[in-house]
């Protein structure tokens, strides 16, 4: 068997980071290349992390991530609680979640470089080469790890009819409230469909507010998103709330234009068909964006980087490469169906939402603690050898 022992690495969101984390435990020495020449520092809202992605964030050394948030209560536009969904999620930013992994990979020996926008490979029969767009090269490594998001290069080389990020027709928002000016909620997220919008709460024991919105919306890109004021936006989001009876407005009223974060269309891929081609792999949002309605987009990025590093330890990198797909597409598009199916509701128009109501009771039922069990229970059986 050839061994796979170096490695390049596309992307230094929050994917590539745990990549080269996982390689670099797996015996294999990884470089993170990143598009953007700074840091993503303060960049991004808030996420949750589901006990699967803290356990695979924990087999590359990362301990606690954020403030518990072990219940959603889930609510109609009047404010009655149709049911609470016990969930052991940690609620974190995204930002702050950036500088850990950051951080751990540079403590690690991990090399980080900015400003390296890939835009081909050169690839032979002993190794690989990324292409930057200033036309220097990397050193030639044993793979290439595309992690480089949803509009991913790599994907591209990899399948140039790749499908294109699905809509779903929701808009995302949300800010961090510093006086939140409500009771604290506990560890429970409030979550309410609204009649014209999805709205989303938590309130922490000092005062300090985390809020999101989902509005039903044709479709703009992130950057027409941001071509409209925030202003504007706070706006249109009380209007789309003012008919509810639900803490929005409060928040929103609460809520400067400049802390609002303006997430831009929620967008996923169902199904990607090629996942890997010659020493060109996918990981992350590359391989399998799901919406931030899933609350699993970073587990299962982190369970997708560790899967692939165990892969490529125990494996030469042809049979390490379709042991990780095997391992992991099921699952993946599982939760991406689900998570779209959730939009639909959110999405709903006027006739759809009178029976969105009328049967959230049933889908409060379907969503029991124990029927999500196959998402948080999975764990990566990292001492466990991959068989071909």
């Amino acid at each position: 068997m050839t061994r796979t022992r170096t490695a390049i690495v596309v992307g230094g969101g929050i994917a590539g980071p745990v990549a080269a984390l996982a390689l670099r435990r797996a015996g294999i020495a990884a470089t993170v290349h990143e598009s953007h020449a700074t840091t993503a520092d303060g960049v991004g809202g808030a996420l949750g992390v589901a006990p699967n992605g803290r356990a695979a964030l924990g087999l590359v050394g990362l301990g606690r991530i954020g403030a518990p948030m072990r219940a959603i209560v889930l609510q109609n536009h009047k404010g009655r609680t149709i049911t609470e969904i016990r969930q052991p999620m940690e609620f974190s930013w995204r930002a702050g979640l950036y500088r850990r992994l950051y951080d751990l990979a540079l403590e690690q020996g991990v090399q980080i470089h900015h400003g390296h926008q890939l835009v081909d490979v050169r690839e032979s029969a002993t190794g690989i080469q990324a292409v930057f767009a200033d036309g220097t090269s990397s050193e030639e490594a044993d793979v290439l790890i595309g992690a480089d998001g949803l509009r991913s290069t790599v994907r591209r080389l990899i399948d140039p009819q790749a499908p294109k990020p699905r809509y779903s027709g929701l808009l995302g928002f949300g800010a961090r409230v510093d006086g939140a000016g409500l009771p604290p909620t506990g560890d429970r997220m409030y979550m309410s469909f609204g009649r014209r919008a999805f709205f989303g709460y938590q309130v922490f024991d000092d005062g300090t507010g985390v809020w999101f919105a989902n509005l039903p919306h044709p479709y703009l890109t992130w950057e027409q998103v941001r071509q409209t004021p925030n202003e504007e936006w706070l706006r249109v989001l009380g209007e789309a709330f003012a008919e509810d009876t639900l803490p929005a407005l409060d928040l929103l009223q609460r809520t400067t234009p400049e802390n609002l974060i303006t997430s831009g269309p929620l967008e996923d891929l169902p199904h990607v068909p090629h996942w890997h081609r010659g020493r060109m792999v996918l990981v992350g949002d590359a391989a399998h964006a799901t919406s931030p309605s899933s609350g699993q987009g970073v587990s299962l990025a982190a369970e997708s980087a560790v899967e692939l590093a165990r892969s490529l330890r125990d494996l030469s990198q042809p049979q390490a490469f379709a042991a990780y797909e095997r391992a992991r597409r099921d699952r993946v598009e599982r939760v991406i169906a689900q998570a779209a199916r959730t939009n639909s509701k959110k999405a709903a128009g006027p006739v759809g939402r009178v029976f969105r109501d009328a049967l959230l009771p049933l889908f409060a039922r379907l969503a029991t603690s124990d029927k999500m069990a196959w998402q948080y229970d999975h764990r990566i059986p990292w001492d466990t050898p991959v068989a071909a």
